[in-house]
């Protein structure tokens, strides 16, 4: 005779959190917004305290707007106006 149990070994399964918020691209929704190399305040929020590039599941931009934002960083650590 076999025994059942609820949840196997482990005990009870939780359930499942999403681990990502999808987020709207701020720059789809405000045309206006222009990203630009010179904008280092703005090119700050989109970079860790040691200057690397946040991912686009984090900082919820489409593909064209973070490729925009990396090429932006990129070109403002080599005039040094940014980490």
């Amino acid at each position: 005779m076999k025994r059942e149990s609820k949840g196997g070994a482990k005990g009870p399964r939780k359930p499942r959190r999403p681990k990502f918020i999808k987020r709207n691209c701020r720059f789809c929704d405000n045309p206006q917004e222009v990203i630009d190399f010179k904008d280092t305040e703005l090119l700050k929020k989109f970079q860790t305290e040691k200057g690397k590039i946040l991912p686009r599941r984090l900082t919820g931009n489409c593909m064209i707007h973070q490729k925009a934002i990396a090429d932006a960083v990129k070109k403002a650590r080599e005039l040094a106006l940014v980490l």
